[in-house]
């Protein structure tokens, strides 16, 4: 019997756990750069933080959760190419601005030789930057971090500083499908097919709220399907259009 109940609230804390992620949206920050005249340009990223506010208050800064720590060479990532800092999930809302928490482990490398790389606020106060990202629940964002390493770096003769020319970038790479069914203790189960029939998503409506989402979804028209297994009922929705960094709200859905 414990063994059973165990196992009943594992399964509940699942759920659970996949009934929030549901409910956010997942923000992806990304690390690319300019060309620059160096053989290497070496940044130690130790945190990356967002802010909600517009106000500078320390405790207002939240800190992103499984952040690719480590150093980087900033020209491994020129003409196009990138690298993921960090995937997190975030409650629907708004990101006023960023910052990267940098180590004591930046270099600049030039004719074979490593020179120290002083940072003199980023490793407190942190490299800022201004994002005004609206995340809506079940998108996807993508936020890039665009260094210009030749513009970054000032010689001052006994050692170099780094003095970040950075712009960011975001784009929301998918829309989402929600809705409500009823009666909301029935378990639906709900697929969408595109009209290209490329895409084929499947899902169950939450058996206490009803609510349904199809997150992370590409563009274009879907048509949906939702049966009741239970009743054996079911009904089809055509032309449910999904548009990039919208969330398609379906409401309340009933089989009656």
């Amino acid at each position: 019997m414990k063994r059973i109940l165990h196992s009943l609230a594992l399964a509940a804390i699942i759920l659970q756990s996949c009934i929030v992620e549901e409910e956010n949206a997942r923000f992806n920050v990304r690390l690319t750069d300019a060309p620059a005249d160096y053989q290497e340009v070496l940044i130690e990223i130790v945190d990356i933080q967002f802010s909600e506010g517009d106000q500078d208050l320390e405790n207002e800064w939240i800190s992103l959760n499984r952040v690719k720590t480590g150093k980087y060479n900033l020209l491994d990532f020129t003409n196009g190419l990138d690298t993921l800092l960090v995937s997190d999930v975030l409650p629907p809302g708004h990101i006023s601005q960023i910052r990267l928490i940098l180590g004591d482990e930046n270099f600049i490398k030039m004719d074979g030789e490593y020179h120290a790389l002083k940072t003199p606020s980023a490793q407190q106060s942190g490299l800022k930057l201004k994002t005004n990202i609206d995340l809506i629940e079940g998108v996807n964002y993508d936020l890039w971090i665009d260094f210009n390493a030749a513009k970054s770096i000032v010689d001052n003769k006994n050692f170099f500083i780094l003095k970040p020319v950075i712009r960011t970038f975001t784009e929301a790479t998918s829309g989402a499908i929600t809705g409500v069914m009823t009666p909301n203790e029935t378990r639906f189960e709900i697929n969408a097919v595109s009209e290209n029939l490329n895409d084929t998503l499947s899902t169950y409506s939450d058996t206490i709220s009803g609510k349904f989402m199809f997150k992370g979804v590409a563009d274009g028209k879907y048509h949906l399907k939702i049966k009741d297994e239970i009743n054996k009922q079911e009904i089809y929705i055509d032309n449910v259009v999904v548009e990039i960094g919208e969330s398609t709200n379906l409401g309340t859905i009933s089989l009656n």
